[in-house]
């Protein structure tokens, strides 16, 4: 393989290349194209309505799970695909909101997911409101078993935390990173106060700074259009989009010291310290 990639656990992790969606009308004979760690790959169905994938002359390992197309670059994946139960949960919407491209480092963008403290300031009226801006403390975990990160007992109010909201809600969340580069929140339906919604951001790099981040929906709500569901994603990705852009370094520095955390960081220093411990530098400054 010739992946510009020398980072053992992203070559040997499933990176998503976008919605299943993608591939239909392609053949082998006039595959799906997109980029991969600075690499065009080729997929398509096959004549049996399987998946395939090549970069170049070689054949990769591509699946299809969750409406989406995964590929292992090395061929040889570390852990199985994370599970998602709520995807073929009875009762909950699924949505696919595609993606949008945003010129940072993956790492980048998967910390911004999990990040409440900016929900005030760049989220106003939707996810946050000043002055309730405190963020209160929470609990961070990793799941050794199947090396996953957990944010848990997370709560913040919120104007409007879904298309559905009709007014403000204390809403309960709970993060999992479940790869580098793939990660759900979960947080309060708003129709059903005892469920949770669920939010996959599944990230594709197209190089260590320019990705696309795809949103997938897994929601309690009986009354929204799938069109309402995706533009309310969009603006809220839309409004992280510019912020992201203009961070510098585009990368992840993971020096310890080099940016300071607060105490609402706890799920960013996590995440930042299950990087270090893995190994992972692609898209990271170390």
């Amino acid at each position: 393989m010739t992946f510009q990639c020398e980072d053992k656990t992203i070559l040997d992790d499933w990176l998503t290349v976008g919605p299943s969606s993608r591939l239909a009308g392609h053949s082998a004979s006039d595959p799906y194209r997109t980029e991969l760690l600075s690499r065009e790959v080729l997929v398509w169905r096959d004549a049996k309505g399987q998946v395939a994938a090549r970069e170049g002359e070689d054949s990769l390992t591509v699946q299809d799970a969750y409406g989406y197309l995964w590929i292992c670059p090395s061929g040889k994946p570390g852990k199985p695909l994370f599970s998602f139960p709520e995807f073929s949960e009875a009762g909950r919407r699924i949505v696919d909101c595609d993606g949008i491209g945003v010129a940072v480092s993956g790492l980048r963008m998967v910390e911004n997911f999990l990040d409440m403290g900016h929900f005030p300031y760049v989220h106003a009226h939707y996810l946050g409101e000043v002055p309730q801006t405190e963020v209160a403390a929470y609990e961070v975990s990793v799941d050794e078993s199947a090396d996953e990160i957990w944010a848990t007992d997370c709560r913040f109010f919120q104007p409007k935390t879904s298309k559905s909201a009709t007014t403000g809600l204390d809403v309960q969340y709970r993060y999992r990173v479940m790869q580098p580069m793939s990660a759900i929140l979960y947080k309060t339906a708003f129709p059903r106060p005892g469920e949770m919604d669920a939010i996959g951001l599944f990230v594709q790099p197209h190089d260590e700074e320019h990705i696309t981040a795809y949103c997938l929906l897994a929601y309690f709500d009986d009354t929204s259009s799938d069109t309402d569901l995706l533009a309310f994603q969009h603006t809220i990705f839309g409004q992280d989009k510019p912020i992201l852009e203009n961070q510098r370094p585009k990368r992840m520095p993971l020096q310890p010291g080099t940016e300071v955390p607060t105490r609402c960081d706890a799920t960013s220093v996590a995440y930042r310290r299950w990087l270090t411990r893995r190994g992972t530098s692609y898209g990271a400054i170390r």
